[in-house]
């Protein structure tokens, strides 16, 4: 959690993350729950009668960075020279509601229907053709903003209480609908690419449920892959090249998520 408000701290001084570093900082998050769960001694159990009930409810707040998977165009970079990338990750928000159905001992299927809201930005590159070196920044840039409806739907698997913590996994799809996916071209606005509307999504993560007196707080990691190309190819664009030179996008989520049921 202290990650977490660094983490939100300096998004309030930069525009964007490095990808580089968009990782360390969930896997230091990660580490720190983990340890806060074994360093714990034996003490009381708080009682968990919500979470032997067959049905229960709760709601989400969590944290995303939005990322596209580029596949540059290997045929178009033949005939022009511009490389897209996307450079800087921006931090964003999701709000769902809990719905959880409690199928065993250890199983637990979970519906979190949403919203989500982030944005992603890209920039193209120009290489120099005539000699060898470093790409050379193209100054074209384009920032790809994205409001979901989403809804997850995940099988969910619990290890052993510890105490007043226990760890568990999750695993599922999550079908999300991009309500700010722009239908057209707009000639007055820097729009070289639009995304598509609808994608579906493989989800997988791994959390801790700390019990408390009286509810019950998970703390969890996940990332979510798309698993179509999301890049829209209908409609005359006034620079096509740029759309040309993506062969396929394919969306990358990564959440930090505080559950409370």
């Amino acid at each position: 959690m202290l990650v977490a408000v660094y983490y939100l701290e300096n998004s309030n001084n930069q525009s964007g993350l490095k990808k580089g570093n968009l990782k360390n900082i969930f896997i230091l998050a990660f580490l720190l729950i983990s340890i806060v769960s074994t360093a714990q001694r034996q003490k009381p159990k708080n009682e968990s009668w919500y979470d032997e009930k067959l049905l229960h409810f709760g709601f989400s707040i969590g944290f995303n960075t939005m990322d596209i998977r580029i596949t540059p165009s290997q045929e178009f970079l033949k005939q022009d020279s511009v490389y897209p990338e996307v450079s800087r990750l921006n931090p964003g928000i999701n709000i769902q509601i809990v719905t959880d159905l409690r199928t065993g001992r250890y199983w637990d299927l979970r519906f979190l229907p949403g919203v989500s809201f982030g944005q992603r930005s890209v920039r193209y590159y120009k290489i120099p053709g005539e000699k060898e070196g470093d790409p050379k920044l193209y100054d074209v840039r384009q920032r790809l903003e994205s409001s979901y409806l989403e809804f997850p739907l995940l099988l969910k698997y619990k290890g052993e209480r510890l105490n007043n913590v226990r760890p568990y996994v999750a695993a599922g799809v999550n079908f999300r609908y991009d309500l700010a996916a722009r239908k057209e071209f707009d000639e007055e606005k820097p729009v070289y690419i639009r995304l598509k509307k609808p994608d579906l999504y493989i989800e997988t993560g791994a959390g801790l449920d700390f019990y408390l007196r009286y509810f019950k707080l998970s703390v969890e990691l996940k990332m979510s892959n798309g698993l179509t190309d999301v890049i829209a190819r209908e409609g005359e664009a006034r620079h096509p090249e740029f759309r040309n030179a993506i062969e396929k996008m394919r969306s990358q989520i990564w959440i930090l998520a505080f559950h409370f049921e």
